[in-house]
């Protein structure tokens, strides 16, 4: 019997908005912006997420990355890249909306810069400002449950955990810290975003439970964009059903396939 993908009741959900795909994709590091059209269409991704200070946002006569994303068909994500306090991530997420980006923001706070890793306390700080002024938010974390759970007090939109550091392509690295962010964060989505490099690693992290897998880097990197693209599509949707099916358990010895009960001797 054919497989078949997860139904189309089986949404990403995230401040009220239904999106059929649980990949979300980036814009840095493409060869061309016509490359990154065609992987961002592979990919069947519906959010797109872009950096605020990379968008070309005073000379119109000039090409722009936005010139190559339908925003008709694409829920434009603004990031905070290369913020390294949570006034400047602040600003920068206000300068977007002022100048009809969005009112969603991938919140990033760095706190250091060879590591990539967030400053929680600037993370948190930001979340509730930008919430108060209106946001939906989704900031990029750590794999730390009480900072994920801080954040959600603070009224994160969902939560999005490091697999590895930004651009690294390690793959998920603490799978038992992830695991435990998954039973403990029920309040809103959880999307692993940063550390993925191949498409076995988003499948590994939507077998763990997560609502989506944000990544670029390894799109972006591998020597076919497009190809590569295509596999994150196909591994989201293989890790989400694989989930949705439930594993058989793990067993110490064999167990044979054909068992030997009810066989004549």
């Amino acid at each position: 019997m054919e497989a078949t993908l997860p139904p189309q009741t089986d949404k990403l959900i995230i401040a009220g908005r239904e999106f059929k795909s649980r990949l979300l994709i980036g814009t840095g590091k493409y060869r061309s912006f016509e490359e990154m059209r065609l992987c961002h269409d592979a990919s069947g991704a519906e959010v797109v997420t872009v950096a605020v200070r990379r968008v070309n946002l005073t000379d119109k006569s000039k090409e722009s990355l936005l010139d190559f994303i339908d925003r008709d068909r694409y829920t434009l994500l603004p990031n905070t890249a290369a913020c390294y306090t949570a006034d400047e991530a602040i600003r920068t997420a206000l300068l977007g909306r002022e100048v009809g980006l969005s009112n969603w923001v991938k919140l990033e706070v760095i706190g250091d810069q060879a590591t990539l890793y967030p400053d929680v306390i600037g993370l948190i700080e930001a979340t509730a400002v930008l919430v108060k002024e209106g946001f939906v938010v989704l900031p990029y974390t750590n794999d730390d449950l009480i900072v994920a759970r801080k954040l959600v007090d603070a009224g994160a939109a969902a939560v999005m955990p490091m697999g590895a550091p930004i651009g690294s392509g390690l793959g998920i690295q603490n799978i038992a810290n992830l695991r435990i962010l998954r039973e403990m964060i029920t309040a809103v989505p959880l999307i692993v975003d940063a550390g993925v490099g191949t498409a076995s690693d988003a499948a590994i992290a939507m077998e763990l439970g997560y609502d989506g897998v944000l990544l670029n880097t390894a799109v972006a990197e591998a020597e076919s964009a497009v190809k590569m693209a295509e596999a994150m599509n196909y591994a989201v949707k293989a890790g989400r059903l694989a989930y949705l099916a439930g594993r058989m358990p793990k067993r110490l010895y064999a167990s044979a396939s054909s068992p030997l009960s009810g066989v004549v001797r």
